[in-house]
């Protein structure tokens, strides 16, 4: 009995001990310790994470979304937690467009983080989150998707991985486009799963952009520039259709095209927006500016003859004209038609170096336009200090100073709506609200403006060096140019690069719409501005003009 007494003590006094230790360690880990583990338990199963915002919504002029944000996840994985790679490996791969090695070698590459995808659509994310793979997770994410494709490709620019803009107008109006990052806090389960989801701090969209841009006028310019392509096989070319009444950009096309949903498949070049980032001499279209100084200057009319052979010596510099004739007497408007060298170069020396100088300021050559656009391009215009005995000889000629495409069709915009310079206008609009309009301002007065818009109509006449285009129904007015590029090797003009471009506007007597065309280097069947830009120019103006209901004139 006593013995039976004695083991019974035994086990209870062994209950007591180990109560004693439970209590000891309650009290240790309940007490002593809390703090830390909570702190390591928030760190296992609580954490907070970013709710992206949803980028604003880049539309035309008509409300056709050109860019727009989707909801979209990051899929990432914790390789230690996800127990057999080679079957996760082989359901995830078809879901995520990707090879099963290449997701194999993502679970198996040690680290207790993974990227398996970036911005995966939703419901190919909801697809990978269903198969409740261990270790596999779902963070979401904003998706930046181009409906129209290449449309407007290099204008709208990229949007990068982390959300933010690139390029482009997604670069520029980031900080419109963006909005403000949300928060949200998940608890998760001990195999990493979340169990809880909720929002701290919403998000707040960014503000949607209305752009000046026609969908449908963009698309014609981008298919004319692809056929000058393939016919001319140039470097590239660019577009331009504008409103000259106010600066409004109706189209800004770029060739070769590229699709912003797909960046990396196209070659870095073919992301610059050559409107506003190549710098060229322009040749032949810059003859407008010395006519349009000397006329205002009341220095020659429209009547004015000239004496014009095919050649002239201007300090130690001879000058020809592109075809060798005998000496012929030429009106202003008659220089401008033939595109007479010669004739330019003698209204020019007319109105002198500091006259000159000052004209080209004026129509703001030197000076980027203003667009809301970054990269654009100052051109360069000499410096009437460095001048030289020979620079009148080249300069009112289009040689010696370095343009943008933009910055052409804006100084011929000017002599369209009567003298009056406007500022590029792309962005309409801002989170619904209108974006004001620059004041224009005036470089040369109505009448000296109808004077070159008269003069520019020989262009597309009979015996003009754009003769062979029309638009029925319509009354053209351009210019050609056909400028021989620097070989940067010899520093000498070449004899095989050219630069070939026209610049227009219609109606003649009143303009509604201008376009630009600019064709860098091509390499078949022509070099001149008459037969490579000029029927583009033509192409696009006869959809614009009928797509916009402009009346005949």
């Amino acid at each position: 009995m006593a013995l039976v007494q004695r083991r019974i003590g035994w086990i209870f006094a062994l209950f007591f001990f180990l109560l004693l230790a439970a209590a000891g360690r309650t009290f240790y880990l309940g007490v002593l310790r809390s703090s830390s583990l909570r702190e390591a338990a928030s760190n296992e199963q609580l954490s907070y994470g970013p709710v992206p915002a949803a980028r604003g919504t880049i539309s035309d002029r008509n409300g056709i979304d050109l860019a727009v944000s989707e909801p979209a996840q990051d899929i990432s994985a914790t390789p230690y937690l996800v127990s057999d790679p080679v079957a996760a490996a082989a359901k995830l791969a078809p879901l995520l467009g990707q090879s099963a090695t290449w997701v194999l070698g993502r679970l198996t590459g040690g680290g207790g983080f993974q990227y398996l995808a970036r911005g995966l659509p939703e419901a190919k994310a909801q697809a990978v989150l269903a198969l409740k793979i261990p270790g596999i997770t779902g963070t979401p994410a904003m998706r930046r998707v181009y409906p129209r494709g290449t449309l407007a490709g290099q204008l709208l620019g990229v949007v990068g991985t982390e959300g933010s803009g690139l390029a482009g107008l997604e670069y520029s109006s980031n900080s419109l486009l963006s909005g403000h990052t949300g928060q949200r806090r998940v608890v998760s389960d001990a195999r990493g799963q979340p169990v809880s989801i909720s929002e701290v701090h919403p998000e707040q969209p960014g503000s949607s952009l209305s752009l000046s841009l026609d969908a449908n006028v963009q698309q014609r310019a981008e298919d004319v520039l692809g056929a000058v392509g393939s016919v001319f096989e140039p470097k590239d070319a660019t577009a331009i259709v504008m409103d000259p009444r106010n600066g409004e950009i109706l189209a800004m096309a770029s060739w070769p095209s590229v699709n912003p949903n797909e960046p990396a498949r196209a070659p870095a070049s073919a992301l610059e927006n050559r409107a506003i980032g190549f710098a060229y001499e322009p040749g032949s279209t810059f003859k407008v500016m010395a006519i349009a100084g000397a006329l205002q200057q009341g220095l020659i009319t429209p009547e004015t003859s000239f004496n014009v052979p095919d050649k002239i010596q201007v300090a130690n510099r001879t000058i020809h004209d592109d075809t060798e004739h005998a000496e012929e007497t030429l009106t202003p408007g008659q220089i401008l038609a033939q595109s007479s060298n010669v004739g330019a170069i003698k209204i020019g020396m007319l109105e002198g170096a500091s006259n000159f100088n000052d004209w080209v300021h004026r129509f703001g050559f030197g000076e980027p336009t203003g667009v809301a656009l970054p990269g654009e391009e100052s051109g360069a215009v000499l410096s009437l200090e460095h001048y030289s005995g020979s620079s009148m000889g080249n300069l009112p000629i289009g040689q010696g100073e370095l343009v943008t495409p933009l910055q052409m069709a804006s100084a011929y915009a000017a002599i369209a709506d009567g003298g009056i310079l406007h500022q590029p206008r792309l962005l309409r609009s801002a989170g619904g609200r209108a974006v004001p309009e620059a004041p224009g301002r005036r470089v040369i007065s109505a009448r000296t403006a109808a004077e070159v818009r008269h003069m520019l109509e020989g262009v597309v006449a009979q015996g003009g060096t754009a003769s062979e285009i029309s638009v029925p129904g319509y009354r053209l007015a351009g210019k050609t140019g056909t400028a021989s590029k620097v070989d940067p090797l010899t520093g000498e003009y070449s004899k095989s690069a050219y630069v070939a471009s026209f610049i227009g506007f219609a109606p003649a007597s009143d303009p509604r719409l201008l376009c630009a065309v600019v064709v860098d280097e091509p390499q078949l069947r022509s070099i001149y501005g008459g037969a490579v830009a000029a029927p583009a120019f033509a192409q696009i103006m006869s959809f614009a003009l009928a797509y916009l209901r402009i009346p005949p004139g």
